[in-house]
């Protein structure tokens, strides 16, 4: 959130993500904008209040009732749109609902030009079901990409890629055992990954 209070955010546009919980380490709320009427957004760390849509560890809070948004089809369906500019602000627009148990992922990257001759971009994520794949001997099972937001707090998404073996596990947290630093993007303050199953 960008200044101190509800009335500096932006009023959402429809099926707009009001707030972001993000439980991955220490849970934590940001805000992306205010409900329109004085309606208040939804600030539970917990995903049965009827507005939320779950992204692995995240929650993106919605002003509407998400029992109304259509149900995505795999690959085919944008599930949200997240919009970025200069100013660093971002909103997130939601679609439709992946199917239980699916993951979004990056489709789109689009670049746009704001008002303000500022280069900005538009993300579409689709929905893809869970892989069922084995991972195959020193092939990674999940990625990390961590971005550092501001001191002491880490924006953390993970891809899973395979499932292990039984009897072994996929490292879940990017400080665990069995996990390897990759490539670290400075301008961008990022950071990967890679996770290998572990018994």
């Amino acid at each position: 959130q960008v200044g101190d209070s509800e009335k500096e955010l932006p009023e959402c546009e429809p099926w707009s993500v009001c707030s972001k919980v993000d439980l991955y380490d220490s849970p934590w709320l940001e805000r992306q904008c205010r409900c329109p009427r004085q309606q208040k957004c939804p600030g539970l760390l917990t995903a049965n209040d009827g507005h939320t849509i779950i992204d692995k560890t995240r929650l993106f809070k919605l002003c509407e009732p998400v029992k109304k948004l259509p149900r995505c089809r795999y690959f085919r369906d944008i599930t949200w749109t997240l919009t970025s500019g200069a100013d660093n602000l971002t909103s997130q627009t939601v679609h439709c609902h992946c199917p239980k148990g699916a993951i979004a992922y990056l489709i789109k990257r689009q670049a746009y030009q704001t008002e303000r001759g500022e280069l900005g971009y538009h993300y579409s994520f689709a929905c893809s079901p869970q892989s069922r794949l084995r991972c195959q001997r020193k092939e990674p099972c999940r990625l990390f990409t961590v971005r550092k937001r501001v001191e002491l707090l880490d924006e953390v998404n993970t891809n899973t890629l395979c499932q292990c073996p039984r009897g072994h596990h996929c490292p879940r947290h990017h400080t665990h055992a069995g996990v390897l630093q990759g490539k670290s993007y400075v301008e961008e303050n990022i950071r990967t990954y890679s996770g290998y199953c572990i018994e």
